[in-house]
């Protein structure tokens, strides 16, 4: 993980008719980083990364990538991806297709994008899947293929909106573990909204709490846990990990 930002916001404020959502909101995200954004619902993560990917933008402050201010930017522009919680895959498309779509507009020859395609199949782990439409996936083999449709178009960044919100949580486990190992193989920055605590703790580099329109905490997992910012962070991050890790310990007695 690099230590120079690949993004960087300044002094975010954003506003929806009188509503403010986020107040004063500045942070750097590292090259090459995994950052999840914690909170619960409606404390404005979902806001920050429709304004990184450019559907939303500030209602005041700057957002820069690499040094240079893609605030107004067009999200075509910017070389980021991002993953959504409904996967979006085409029904009628097998997982090639569905991958390979991404690339046509890309007006690139036949060769190229199927070598692409099955490299990105196979950094994924789909191979014996190839030819599968999306009904005959599990929930978390139809998240890889939105990944790696994500991946396939090169994107310096990509971020994640709750992508397993939907998915059972033994399923959950084992995604997890493959998403990090395509994030470490490919040294990819990836940003990730989540509302769950062991998802961010297991995932993250650092981890951004969010809590009434501001950061509450941006630091490593180690380092929140053992060193809250605030009641807050405390009462929604440490404790909540302590019970877990009791309810576990009280049903192997």
């Amino acid at each position: 993980m690099g230590t120079e930002s690949i993004i960087r916001a300044e002094n975010i404020n954003k506003k929806f008719k009188s509503k403010t959502v986020l107040e004063d909101v500045s942070f750097e995200v590292r090259r090459g980083e995994f950052l999840s954004l914690l909170g619960p619902s409606g404390c404005g993560k979902t806001t920050i990364l429709r304004m990184l990917i450019g559907i939303e933008k500030p209602s005041s402050g700057k957002i820069y990538k690499n040094d240079v201010d893609i605030t107004e930017a067009a999200p075509r522009d910017r070389n980021i991806g991002i993953v959504f919680q409904n996967y979006s895959l085409f029904p009628n498309m097998d997982v090639y297709h569905n991958i390979s779509y991404a690339l046509q507009s890309r007006k690139l020859d036949k060769d190229e994008i199927d070598k692409k395609v099955r490299e990105i199949i196979e950094t994924v782990g789909l191979e014996e899947h190839i030819y599968k439409k999306p009904k005959q996936l599990s929930g978390g083999q139809q998240q890889r293929v939105a990944i790696a449709r994500t991946l396939v178009l090169n994107p310096d960044i990509i971020l994640f909106d709750e992508p397993m919100s939907a998915l059972d949580a033994e399923i959950k486990v084992v995604l997890r573990q493959q998403l990090k190992d395509i994030q470490k193989k490919l040294k990819i920055t990836m940003i990730y909204v989540t509302h769950d605590q062991e998802e961010a703790f297991a995932l993250s580099d650092r981890i951004m709490v969010i809590n009434d329109m501001r950061i509450a905490q941006l630091d490593t997992p180690y380092n929140i846990y053992h060193n809250p910012a605030d009641a807050f962070v405390k009462r929604f991050v440490v404790d909540h990990l302590d019970m877990k890790v009791k309810s576990i310990e009280d049903s192997i007695q």
